[in-house]
Order: C-alpha cells, then structure tokens, then sequence
C-alpha cells in the first residue's frame, strides 16, 4: 500500500460522510498539485461541476469527447462553460488507432461481442483518460453507490492502483433525491436526455432510455448480459481495494 494512503486513512477524512459537499471537497482537494475532475456531464458530474467552481476553481475539469456523444451532451458542454466561466479540456480519440479499430471491427462492431465494445471503449474513453490523468495525484468522479449494484460499495476515497493515484467519489453516498435537489436548489444546467428517461448517459448509439423499474445504468450497453457492464473507466467499482474510505 502506498505510504501516501496510510496517512490519509488516519486522518479526519474519514469523517467525510458528515460533511457538506463543499467540505468534502475541499478536504478532499487540500495539498493537491495538479487534482482532475473527469465530466461525462451526467447530472450527477454537474452537480460536481458547480460545486467544484465554487469551492475548488483549481481543479481541472475534463472531458472525453468520443466523437460519438450525443448532440445534447456536446451542448451542454459549451452552456456549461458560460455557465461557470470554467473551461472543459476535451480529449479525443487517437486517430491512428480509432482508425485500426473501426477497419477491424467496422463502426458499428462493438454491438457484435464484448471484446469488439471493450475494444471501442479502449479506444475512444480509456486511452483519452490515460492522457487526461497524466501527472494528476487526484481523480474526482461523480461514482454514486446507488447507481448500479456494481457501485454499491463505492467508497469516498481509493487509491487507484492501475494509475498510480487518488480517487475521490464526493457523491458516493448521495441517492437521485439528493443530486435532483441540488441542481434544482442551484439551477445547474443539465442534459435534456435525463427528462426523456436517460439517468445515465454516454455514447449515443451505447446508451437507451431505461424501463420502469430497472437500475439507473440499465441502458447502457444494454444488449449485453453482465450486470456489471462497464466501459472500464471505472474497472474495480465493484472491488474498491483495501485502501479505500468508505
């Protein structure tokens, strides 16, 4: 375990649960170099969004811009920015390597197996974060634990060992309730899709309106069969490590 965790799972952090949202992350931020905040601009992400302009403007907000998002979420992008005079930095798929993929797979191929989806993610989400996250000690997440059963044990802070850092959850223990009063309490700027039965919202052709009933990540990749479907973004939510603060 690295040293830098030790420290902090003795430290007052653990009170996090009995904090506001601000105090969470300004604890959560505090000492940080260069901390990282990764949107998708889900409702969710939006609420972090604002709170981050108010109570920490030096983390980086950034965003992956697959070339596959919804014309909504590209709007919302740009309101967002006017919104909080913030800048999102966008990253993009690797061209050479989008290409290789789709004349192996074709555009579309990730709708044939879970290797051709996983291979799509890789290149259009995980290799843009690799970038993203370069020299960040912190990423913060919108990860809630009522999200999915595969989240259900979020906690509000891990150390992520694939890339060698913090990751911080300030929402973790929050339900839909709670993110729906805050951005009506704040007027936060949020995708039209979440009206239209989308709670959660990534790629266009990826992402289906869910139906009476089902988890809130239920339309995604909804033809596959695992409930644990990820994109691999956020890999071990089902396992966070032994570091992590619950």
């Amino acid at each position: 375990m690295p040293s830098g965790t030790n420290i902090l799972l003795k430290s007052p952090i653990d009170d996090l649960g009995e904090l506001t949202l601000i105090e969470r992350i300004r604890v959560m931020t505090m000492d940080k170099v260069n901390p990282v905040f990764t949107t998708s601009l889900g409702i969710e992400d939006q609420v972090l969004t604002a709170a981050l302009a108010d109570a920490a403007p030096q983390v980086r907000i950034v965003t992956l811009q697959t070339g596959r998002l919804f014309p909504e979420t590209l709007a919302l992008i740009e309101e967002t920015e006017k919104r909080y005079g913030i800048e999102i930095e966008r990253f993009t798929p690797d061209p050479e390597k989008l290409a290789a993929y789709i004349e192996q797979y074709g555009a579309n191929g990730f709708y044939e197996s879970v290797d051709a989806r996983h291979a799509c993610c890789g290149v259009r989400k995980l290799e843009p974060l690799g970038r993203a996250l370069e020299g960040a000690d912190l990423w913060i997440t919108g990860l809630r634990r009522r999200q999915s059963n595969a989240r259900a044990e979020v906690p509000f802070i891990e150390y992520d060992e694939n890339r060698n850092l913090e990751k911080a959850n300030p929402l973790a223990d929050w339900s839909i309730e709670d993110v729906r009063s805050f951005v009506s309490g704040n007027r936060v700027p949020t995708n039209p899709l979440h009206e239209r039965g989308y709670p959660s919202i990534g790629c266009e052709p990826c992402t289906r309106a869910i139906k009476p009933g089902e988890d809130e990540r239920a339309g995604r990749w909804w033809w596959e069969n695992d409930e644990k479907r990820e994109c691999g973004l956020h890999v071990d939510d089902s396992q966070p490590a032994a570091s992590a603060i619950q």
